[in-house]
């Protein structure tokens, strides 16, 4: 997962995921415009092992932050304004041995792959329209983590919109409990879909900790669910979440 090279940016011309619009409209009155994608619906699943009392998460590297963050890392000072005659002949040597990015950027300008690296729920598109939201979820649930729990194992907590600003899309979240028991496989994704996922556990005694540490970059999937098992499941294990 760390080993991140070969990038290459170019115009996203065709996509199955992403389609790109522009709506222009009238709102009391005045004139407007806005930018949006068209984009699938998903599910996302809140994991908890009853054998082991933690919360199974999923990590994974992720390029629209990874590009995020290469963004900021462009606009801010290099640390050293000045650079001694071997260091520029280091940087130049690095520059002509890298492989090329778009616009001309180096490898060596690139940051390390864990820049682009999330912790997040187990979850997935809504695109197959013959199976019912629970029936995707817990498809995603094997697939990524490697639990084969039924389908009518799963509870829904709730629905949200997600992206607003530019997709609009529609995420339902589910609950599902699993034991050792039902571990099937060591999970990770699909590879044939290109897929390489980490399967990680939380403890339960260290999730809330875990949600609002600021160096774990997480989905806010993450920290809402964490706070909805705490204020709804919790007293069930009479474990202290550690909020």
């Amino acid at each position: 997962m760390e080993e991140i090279n070969n990038i290459e940016v170019v115009p996203c011309t065709e996509s199955d995921y992403l389609k790109p619009f522009r709506v222009h409209y009238s709102q009391n009155g005045t004139k407007k415009s806005w930018d949006f994608m068209r984009t699938h619906d998903s599910v996302s699943v809140l994991i908890f092992n009853t054998t082991s009392h933690c919360f199974v998460l999923v990590k994974q590297f992720r390029p629209a932050v990874y590009m995020c963050e290469w963004e900021k890392a462009k606009t801010q000072p290099p640390k050293s304004a000045e650079k001694t005659e071997e260091g520029a002949a280091e940087a130049a040597t690095e520059s002509q041995e890298g492989q090329s990015a778009s616009e001309g950027e180096s490898s060596s300008q690139w940051l390390p792959a864990s820049a682009g690296v999330t912790y997040e729920l187990c979850a997935g598109l809504v695109d197959k329209p013959n199976l019912s939201l629970e029936e995707i979820a817990r498809q995603e649930v094997l697939e990524e983590c490697g639990y084969d729990v039924p389908a009518s194992k799963l509870k829904k907590i709730t629905s949200y919109r997600s992206g607003v600003g530019v997709t609009g899309a529609k995420q339902t979240m589910f609950y599902a409990e699993v034991s050792d028991d039902n571990c099937v496989s060591p999970g990770g994704g699909e590879p044939k879909e290109g897929e390489l996922i980490e399967v990680v556990k939380v403890p339960l005694h260290e999730a809330m900790t875990f949600a609002y540490d600021e160096r774990i970059p997480k989905t806010m999937g993450v920290i809402f669910s964490f706070i909805w098992f705490h204020n709804n499941m919790s007293p069930k294990y009479k474990i202290s979440t550690n909020v």
